[in-house]
Order: structure tokens, then C-alpha cells, then sequence
């Protein structure tokens, strides 16, 4: 399976680390426009780094439960190619956000427990891609990006109709693991190849898309 799995970069704030995702091999590049998070980008900061971005690496938007103004800014402002639905937005949302800007969408589903797992099917019947997630701490103002895994025996081999995105936790020690036991194609991250928090550090990049081709 080597080369075969792909791998989002998220929360990209300026070209170097966009050109250190890039050239480590990752499929796409994702830019954080919530501004409570370490990682947030403003749009127009975002449109200098993305118009230079490689062809053929996905340009993912994350937003949390954004109105259509502020969706309006970003997509106006930022040449994207995906948007990523990170709160807790209605199925009936992410079909308007859909619909709206003629994107693939990406929605977001934290999982804790298996009581979590329903969502999955109800989403994709909307959706274009999932992004499993581990759950954020009720006490956390950031819906991702925390650093927190869940157990991914909860979703070991499972399969869905769209494509999914394994995140939560993962760094460039465990992904292979995490591949390993869930099945995953795609895997996705942001904390785990940062040397402080919103700072990506090229080596670890380097080093997780490594560990993520080498199952």
C-alpha cells in the first residue's frame, strides 16, 4: 500500500510550511479561518499562500459553524477546491453550504464512544467526504486540533459509502498504527507535526507523510 495513502495538512499558516506540506507529499493543504484557534488564517492572508499552491494538492477551508457572510468572505477571497464543516452544522446545512458554492463538502464527526457512529451514515448521505475525528473536550473551545485521539477499534475495518478521513491524535509515531487498525486511506493533521502551537515544524511533516506511505 505504499504511496497509496493520502494525507491532509491542516492548519497551514504561511508558504514555507504550505511548500513543506507539498513537498513531503501531501494531498491536501488545509487553511483554519475559525479565529479562536493557534492555527486561524484570515482570508486574505490565506489568498497569497493558496494561489501558489501546487496543482493537483487539494485547498480545504476549515470553518465552524460559519453563516453564509462569513462563508461569503472565504470563498470570494481564497481559491479552494473543498470546504471542511468542523461544528456542529445540520445535514440540511452542509447540503446548503453544498449547494451554495458548488464545493465538496467535508463533514466533521467527533467520536468518543459507538454511540457516536450513527452520525457517520446520516452525513454522508450530504456530504462528499467524512473526517472522523476524535470527540473535543466538553471544556474546549477548539472543535479539533487538541491532540486527542479516540479508540480507533471503534472503527476497525469499518466501510461507508464516501470517502472518509481518519483525524485525532495522530503524529508521525502513531499514524502507521492507526492505518493499520482502522483501515484508513486518508489520515489527517495539525498538532501532531508542530514544534509549538500553530507552528509547523518540516521535519515532522516530513516525517508523518513517511510513516503514513510506508503501510
Amino acid at each position: 500500500m505504499t504511496g497509496s495513502i493520502r494525507v491532509k495538512i491542516c492548519g497551514l499558516t504561511d508558504a514555507e510550511a504550505v511548500a513543506a506540506a507539498t513537498r513531503a507529499g501531501a494531498a491536501y493543504v488545509g487553511f483554519n479561518f475559525f479565529e479562536p484557534s493557534p492555527r486561524y488564517i484570515s482570508p486574505d492572508a490565506a489568498r497569497e499562500i493558496a494561489v501558489d499552491v501546487v496543482a493537483g494538492v487539494c485547498k480545504v477551508a476549515l470553518t465552524v459553524n460559519f453563516d453564509d457572510a462569513a462563508m461569503d468572505r472565504i470563498i470570494d477571497a481564497v481559491p479552494l477546491d473543498m470546504v471542511q464543516l468542523h461544528g456542529s452544522e445540520s445535514p440540511e446545512r452542509v447540503s446548503q453550504i453544498r449547494s451554495r458554492y458548488g464545493l465538496p463538502v467535508m463533514k466533521v464527526l467527533g467520536i468518543a464512544d459507538a454511540e457516536d457512529l450513527p452520525a457517520i451514515e446520516t452525513y454522508e448521505d450530504v456530504a462528499d467526504q467524512i473526517l472522523v475525528d476524535a470527540k473535543s473536550p466538553k471544556n474546549s473551545v477548539l472543535p479539533g486540533g487538541n491532540g486527542i485521539s479516540f479508540d480507533w477499534r471503534l472503527i476497525a475495518n469499518r466501510k461507508w459509502r464516501k470517502p472518509w478521513m481518519l483525524a485525532g491524535g495522530l503524529t508521525p509515531d502513531n499514524v502507521a498504527e492507526a492505518i493499520a487498525l482502522t483501515g484508513a486511506v486518508q489520515v489527517d493533521v495539525a498538532s501532531g507535526v508542530e514544534s509549538a502551537p500553530g507552528v509547523k515544524d518540516a521535519d515532522l511533516v516530513s516525517d508523518f507523510v513517511r510513516a503514513a506511505q510506508s503501510r
